[in-house]
């Protein structure tokens, strides 16, 4: 029997586009459901009871839920091909490492950027830039964070990508001034065909942050 694989998220979600570029690198296919987060249908809150949030991996009619763990319980299931985390115990710890620092640091830091104004934008970008410096220092001259292949940590850090334009047009800085070998790896990954068509267009993006900033009175 075929794998009835199904997704639920919605389009700007960073952490969605996690778990659609690790089944594009499995090769697996899916249906895609958008949930509209104001309004969130009874499939997601049945499927994610306790978070109520997205992305929701649902496997032969079984939740995965938090984009990290989707992601890992993909990597197990799907084995055979473009493994994303290493065999080695402590490769594989310092890969979880990274991408629990992408989750703790960067998309807070890359919302301070656009949701404030002034001196406080002036510090989130600073922060911002800070947070990527050191991703850049665990690059090292590596071309993928886990060496010669793209994996897991690639795969939690490449969709925030998508909003670098938003960042940078709405704190007037420039990313690859200040962290050219980031945005040089960035470029890398999105050679591949499981990130470009899984990432949404920046300026869809932008215009997505936009109509936020609108709303919360920013602009």
């Amino acid at each position: 029997m075929a794998d009835e694989v199904v997704v639920l998220s919605a389009w700007p979600s960073m952490i969605g586009m996690r778990v659609k570029i690790a089944l594009a690198e499995k090769g697996v296919k899916y249906e895609y459901k958008e949930e509209d987060l104001a309004n969130k249908s009874p499939l997601l809150l049945k499927m994610n009871p306790v978070h109520k949030k997205i992305p929701v991996l649902i496997h032969n009619g079984k939740p995965v839920c938090e984009s990290l763990i989707i992601v890992q319980y993909i990597d197990e299931v799907w084995k055979e091909k473009n493994p994303l985390l290493p065999s080695d115990p402590y490769e594989r710890a310092q890969a979880r490492f990274w991408a629990d620092y992408v989750d703790k640091k960067i998309y807070d830091a890359g919302r301070k950027v656009w949701s404030t104004k002034g001196e406080e934008q002036e510090v989130a970008k600073k922060e911002f830039i800070d947070c990527l410096k050191v991703l850049e220092g665990a690059l090292g001259d590596k071309p993928y964070f886990g060496g010669e292949k793209f994996g897991f940590v690639d795969v939690s850090l490449i969709p925030f990508y998508s909003w670098f334009y938003a960042y940078e047009t709405s704190g007037n800085f420039s990313i690859e001034a200040e962290c050219p070998k980031f945005v040089a790896w960035a470029n890398r990954c999105m050679e591949r065909e499981s990130v470009s068509k899984s990432l949404p267009d920046p300026h869809r993006v932008y215009d997505f942050v936009s109509r936020q900033k609108k709303k919360l009175g920013i602009e």
